[in-house]
């Protein structure tokens, strides 16, 4: 699975919502009361949108079917009637279906920038009590967060990565490497690497959310797991420790961390180093798993070299070694103005429940319910993936899913100029502020 980044076309939406919600709110939100009622034995039809086609998701439509079929033999009195779309035509007509206020009972949403909107204009039901009930200490941590809005939570995840460090175990017992547990252990493998003209990162920092990743670890193993979260909540950069992990961030590039032209290269081309063994190293989320596991494309010689370790700690730092940057897929929301509220609200307590134990065997997606490892069979590194996530402090959604659609832009031109030593990091820091503060 590959991360969306969300474009500035939210703005629109913002708008749409808007007047929707001034055109027809006192008609929602009588039907919004209205449809509050208890599951009931009545026949019920409960309608839902997903963006797992059969010709492009085979997998997930094949697990998507099996839920519902299980759901219905279960409850024989409701019928789940699906919509499915690619990826695109569902984001537009979500859109064309809230200006109407006509959104299915259940449907998919991403999180953040794109969930505000619509919890603005008092289309998506809180879901609060369902964590509640059967699905309560079931996610990974930090993962439900994402969906909410002021305290409350208006979808509930179906899918999780995080972004481990991969590296070649080959390459490192060549030169007597270990995964490292400390910053200070990692920077002497990369001078060990530099010494030996290996490589140590490969980077593609064109893409500028790659790079974003290595200024959020530093971030957080800095100055702790809620420094870039209340950053962004509170439009403002000026913590020390953000500007700490931006000073550090150019000691890695000063040290020759990462490629030769990292801010030139795409993400596939650094992949491709890594991939034909060029670099020891390459930070990137957990779809990439499949590649040194279960993908038949590539040789078992190469999926035996390769490892991943966690973000290493910072002497000093707040951060714990169990702290993840990554984010949440979609989660599934449901309409504030069903007619069937309560009864669509248990189904998707019962889809997200099997979803996380079925998503990783059946469709090699990763939930963001917490997966029992001892009952599964899968290839190590998911097992080892699966066991980090049980185990995570929290996973720190991606700085430019969280900020609006200009500021998470400035932060791609911000990192790729920071990376490339042409803003200090107090600059870096100043300009991400005044980006923030603009609200847009």
């Amino acid at each position: 699975m590959k991360r969306i980044t969300l474009s500035a076309c939210m703005l629109l939406l913002a708008l749409t919502l808007v007047l929707a919600a001034c055109n027809g709110g006192s008609k929602a939100n009588s039907a919004g009361n209205g449809g509050s009622k208890k599951p009931s034995a009545d026949k019920v039809t409960i309608k839902m949108m997903h963006l797992y086609p059969d010709s492009t998701n085979s997998a997930q439509n094949k697990l998507v079917k099996q839920i519902i079929g299980e759901y219905e033999s279960d409850n024989p009195n409701v019928r789940i009637e699906t919509d499915v779309l690619e990826n695109e035509q569902y984001k537009n007509k979500i859109k064309v279906l809230s200006a109407s206020n006509s959104l299915p009972d259940v449907g998919f949403t991403w999180a953040a920038g794109f969930l505000e909107p619509y919890v603005k204009g008092n289309m998506f039901a809180p879901l609060d009590d369902l964590l509640q009930g059967d699905l309560k200490d079931k996610f990974v941590a930090g993962t439900t967060e994402a969906f909410a809005v002021d305290g409350q939570t208006y979808a509930l995840p179906a899918e999780l990565n995080i972004v481990p460090i991969y590296y070649n175990k080959e390459i490192f017992a060549k030169y007597n490497l270990q995964p490292p547990r400390t910053y200070e252990e990692f920077k002497k493998i990369i001078t060990t690497l530099n010494d030996n003209n290996v490589t140590p990162i490969a980077l593609g920092s064109k893409d500028a959310w790659t790079g974003s990743f290595w200024y959020m670890y530093l971030a957080d193993r800095i100055g702790g797991p809620d420094v870039l979260d209340q950053a962004v909540a509170n439009s403002t950069f000026s913590d020390s420790s953000l500007i700490q992990a931006a000073k550090e961030a150019q000691n890695l590039v000063k040290s020759n961390a990462f490629i030769k032209g990292f801010n030139g290269l795409s993400n596939e081309e650094a992949k491709s180093e890594f991939m034909n063994e060029r670099a020891a190293m390459y930070a990137m989320g957990t779809w990439e798993v499949p590649n040194y596991t279960t993908s038949p494309d590539i040789s078992k010689t190469f999926k035996d070299k390769i490892g991943f370790f966690n973000f290493p700690t910072y002497d000093g730092g707040k951060g714990s070694i169990n702290d993840w940057v990554g984010g949440v897929g979609v989660g599934m929301f449901v309409s504030e103005n069903s007619q069937v509220k309560e009864d669509a609200k248990k189904f998707v307590s019962f889809f997200v429940k099997r979803w996380g134990e079925l998503s990783v065997t059946e469709a090699g997606i990763i939930p963001a319910t917490k997966v029992d490892t001892s009952s599964v069979k899968l290839p190590q590194m998911f097992v080892d993936v699966l066991n980090e996530l049980n185990n995570a402090s929290k996973v720190i959604l991606y700085l430019d899913v969280q900020m609006k659609p200009v500021a998470s832009q400035e932060h791609y031109n911000l990192i790729q100029a920071l990376l490339g030593n042409a803003v200090t990091p107090e600059e870096f820091a100043k300009e991400q502020d005044d980006a923030l503060k603009a609200g847009k």
